[in-house]
C-alpha cells in the first residue's frame, strides 16, 4: 500500500500542473496598456479651464543600480531608462498639461531648419514656452525590503512559499520659470511583489530506484509598471497640492495664484 503511494503521488503532482497558472503562448498580440485607477480618477476630476505648458527635459534613472544576480556580471539596470517618455504621457492624459518637446530639442530644430530652406523661408514660427519646469528622476530602488516565506516537508514530500518585496522611489518637483522658484515637491513609493510558490517529491522507493517530481510557479511584478504607477501617482499629487496650495484650480474656480 505505501508503495502504492508513493506511486501515485507523481501522478497526482503532474495532473496538477492544469491547475498552475502559466503564460497564454497562443495569444501573442500587443496589448494597449489599461488605465490605472490613479489616472482614471484624474480624468474624471474637474480639469482645467487651460492646461499648464510644461517642460520636461529629463527625467532619468539617478540610482545607477543594475539588475542583482547571482554569480553573473549584469549591465542590465534594475529600472527602467524611459522614465521621461512615461512622465510626458502621463502628463498628456492627465488632461492637466501641456508638454512641450525638450528632451529631443536638438532634432526638432534641426528638421525646422530643414522644412524652412526647403519653404524658402528665413524665419520659423516661434517653439511654444513653458510655463513650468518638472524635474526629478528615480532617486531609488532598494532590493529585498521585506523577505519570507513558509515551508513543510515530511518523508521527501514538501511544499513551500517564498515572497520578495522591492522599492521604487521618485521624486517630481515643478519650478517656476519665470522666477526659478520651486512651487512644490512630491515623492511616491511603489512596492515591487515577488512570489514563488512550489509542492515536490523526493524519494527512494527502493535501494536503486528513485521517485522526483516537482509543480510550481512564480510571479513577478513588471518594474516598469511600477515606476509608471509611482509617476501618476507623483502627477495626481502635483494637481492636488497645487489645488490647495492656490496656483491653479478647476475649470470654474479662480486660483489665488494663478501660474
Amino acid at each position: 500500500m505505501k508503495r502504492l503511494l508513493l506511486l501515485t503521488l507523481p501522478v497526482l503532482l503532474l495532473s496538477g500542473c492544469g491547475l498552475v497558472p502559466k503564460p497564454d503562448f497562443s495569444s501573442t498580440d500587443a496589448e494597449v496598456n489599461r488605465i490605472s485607477e490613479t489616472m482614471q480618477t484624474l480624468q474624471q476630476s474637474p480639469g482645467p479651464k487651460f492646461p499648464i505648458p510644461v517642460a520636461v527635459y529629463s527625467f532619468r534613472d539617478q540610482t545607477g543600480q543594475y539588475k542583482p544576480q547571482a554569480n553573473v556580471s549584469s549591465f542590465s539596470t534594475a529600472v527602467t531608462q524611459g522614465a521621461t517618455s512615461m512622465l510626458i504621457q502621463t502628463l498628456l492624459e492627465s488632461g492637466w498639461f501641456t508638454p512641450v518637446e525638450r528632451e529631443g530639442l536638438q532634432n526638432l530644430l534641426t528638421e525646422r531648419k530643414i522644412s524652412n530652406r526647403q519653404n524658402g523661408k528665413d524665419e520659423a514660427p516661434n517653439l511654444s514656452t513653458a510655463r513650468l519646469l518638472l524635474e526629478g528622476g528615480i532617486i531609488s530602488y532598494e532590493t529585498n525590503v521585506s523577505t519570507g516565506g513558509a515551508g513543510v516537508e515530511y518523508y521527501g514530500i514538501g511544499a513551500s512559499e517564498l515572497y520578495r518585496e522591492d522599492q521604487v522611489t521618485i521624486y517630481l518637483r515643478a519650478v517656476d520659470v519665470h522666477t526659478g522658484k520651486v512651487m512644490m515637491s512630491v515623492s511616491t513609493t511603489k512596492r515591487v511583489f515577488s512570489q514563488e510558490m512550489r509542492a515536490g517529491l523526493f524519494r527512494y522507493t527502493s535501494l536503486n530506484r528513485l521517485a522526483e517530481a516537482e509543480i510550481g510557479f512564480s510571479t513577478n511584478e513588471p518594474v516598469q509598471f511600477c515606476v509608471l504607477a509611482a509617476i501618476e501617482l507623483a502627477v495626481a499629487e502635483m494637481v492636488e497640492k497645487g489645488i490647495n496650495q492656490g496656483y491653479w484650480a478647476p475649470a470654474g474656480i479662480d486660483a489665488d495664484k494663478p501660474v
